[in-house]
């Protein structure tokens, strides 16, 4: 089940990266910082780079080992790289450190958005939603 899960995060991190990358966001207003612009898109490229990065080394993990990857139980993907254990354990490894990061900043990007809504009070939030206010 996790590797499914896996899975499902990297082709969802694809799909948005090449969805993002076709749809650039509308500008950002003047209203933030240069630190604020900066913070923000440090964060965004980390969690783009975590999401991504961690699946790719859980797999990388699992193929070399000789293991299969289950999606759901639907489909097997069988091993696409020779047995090698030295690339598997740096694989976990990278994946199990990568949690850290990842923790962190999620942590950051909650926190960016909760200043955003209770302390400024800019609407930066509301310009994430898919069908934005009128203001």
């Amino acid at each position: 089940m996790p590797r499914s899960v896996g899975l499902t995060i990297l082709a969802a991190m694809v799909f948005r990266t090449g969805w993002r990358w076709n749809h650039p966001p509308p500008p950002l207003p003047p209203v933030l910082a240069g630190l604020e612009i900066a913070l923000a898109r440090f964060t965004h490229f980390v969690l783009y780079l975590v999401l991504i990065l961690m699946p790719l080394a859980g797999y990388l993990h699992a193929a070399p080992a000789g293991h299969l990857v289950d999606f759901f139980g639907v489909v097997s993907i069988p091993p696409l790289l020779p047995e090698n254990d030295r690339l598997s354990q740096v694989a976990i490894a990278i994946h199990l450190v990568g949690q850290y990061p990842l923790y962190l900043f999620v942590a950051l990007h909650i926190a960016g958005a909760l200043f955003h809504i209770t302390i400024k009070r800019d609407g930066i939030v509301e310009r994430m939603l898919p069908m934005r206010r009128a203001r």
